[in-house]
């Protein structure tokens, strides 16, 4: 009987034990709050508060300790954009006064400057020079036309029709007038080169001419 009772005595002692070594780690894992109660060492399982160094907190919101994340794209600056200096299509911007002229062609190949005029050889003839526009000087409002080479003939129709404007006529509009008063100005006129347009017909007579505008 003493036998079975410290045999029952010794289980009642080690059941004790294990209760309380239980009851410490219990306390011990409620303290520390390190690991989880049933054994479990990943934090963030279920049932076991995060810890402090994880850098978030329970909802998953950064720490305030947290360096926001950069953005993997740089965010890109509209580029400045530049006034528009075309100009439009069908338009030419005369040289300004006093700059240097650059002439595509030497001689236009249209216009003459006419000075007289001649019935030798028993036709209607026009003294003149070829040449071109030149630029106009500062307070010049219109260019002049510089005329090259030496003085030649060309013939005119009698019926050529002829438009002018001032000094021919007292008009800065172009007026229709006869070859007759034309020669008749350009005898009372002569050598002032009055600049024309003209076009020729098939036999390399002047079928019409148009006066140019010059100060």
């Amino acid at each position: 009987m003493r036998s079975m009772h410290g045999r029952g005595t010794v289980v009642r002692d080690a059941r004790r034990m294990r209760t309380q070594a239980a009851l410490t780690a219990l306390a011990l894992c409620a303290t520390l709050a390190l690991t989880a109660c049933n054994g479990d060492d990943e934090t963030g399982a279920a049932g076991t508060p995060a810890s402090p160094s994880a850098g978030a907190t329970a909802t998953g919101a950064a720490s305030p300790s947290a360096p926001a994340p950069a953005s993997s794209a740089p965010s890109k600056k509209p580029a400045p954009t530049t006034p528009s200096t075309v100009t439009p299509a069908g338009t030419k911007k005369p040289p300004a006064p006093g700059s240097t002229c650059d002439h595509k062609m030497p001689i236009s190949p249209d216009e003459v400057a006419v000075y007289r005029y001649t019935p030798e050889g028993g036709v209607h003839s026009l003294i003149v020079k070829h040449g071109n526009w030149g630029c106009a000087a500062p307070g010049m409002d219109a260019a002049p036309f510089d005329t090259v080479g030496k003085e030649t003939f060309l013939n005119i129709a009698e019926d050529a029709k002829i438009t002018v404007v001032t000094p021919v006529i007292d008009s800065p509009l172009s007026q229709p007038i006869t070859l007759q008063q034309l020669i008749d100005w350009l005898i009372a006129h002569p050598n002032q080169g009055r600049v024309f347009r003209y076009h020729l017909d098939g036999a390399g007579v002047i079928d019409w001419m148009d006066q140019q505008y010059t100060s």
